[in-house]
């Protein structure tokens, strides 16, 4: 069974390596999905939706919230942040981390299955 739970976080970043209008400061409202892959346990459920948010936003999208992603990653492109909140969570869950997708704007997102 494929699970999913939607999470927001706003932060403002630069992009150090891009040559335009991203390299100055600005932000975003940032949205994540984060899927797992789990069978339905005898409860009826693959894990608990509030589990699954607690662990994410505590140890991975919780720390980026309203944060300085500079001060987090060197250059926080959304790939670049796709993969750090991957390495975050990989051996946080109780689950096997099927897939993250990260929307930085309503149109433009990256799609993370790990590597």
């Amino acid at each position: 069974m494929l699970v999913s739970k939607i999470f927001n976080f706003h932060a403002a970043h630069q992009l150090t390596e891009y040559h335009g209008d991203c390299e100055r400061l600005h932000g975003h409202t940032y949205k994540v999905i984060v899927t797992i892959d789990h069978p339905v346990q005898e409860d009826g459920l693959a894990l608990d939706f509030a589990v699954l948010e607690k662990l994410v936003w505590e140890k991975a999208v919780g720390l980026l919230d309203h944060s300085f992603l500079n001060d987090h990653m060197k250059n926080p492109s959304a790939e670049n942040i796709v993969v750090w909140l991957w390495r975050k969570l990989i051996g946080a869950l109780p689950v096997k981390l099927h897939e993250i997708v990260l929307y930085e704007t309503p149109t433009s997102f990256v799609t993370y299955r790990g590597a």
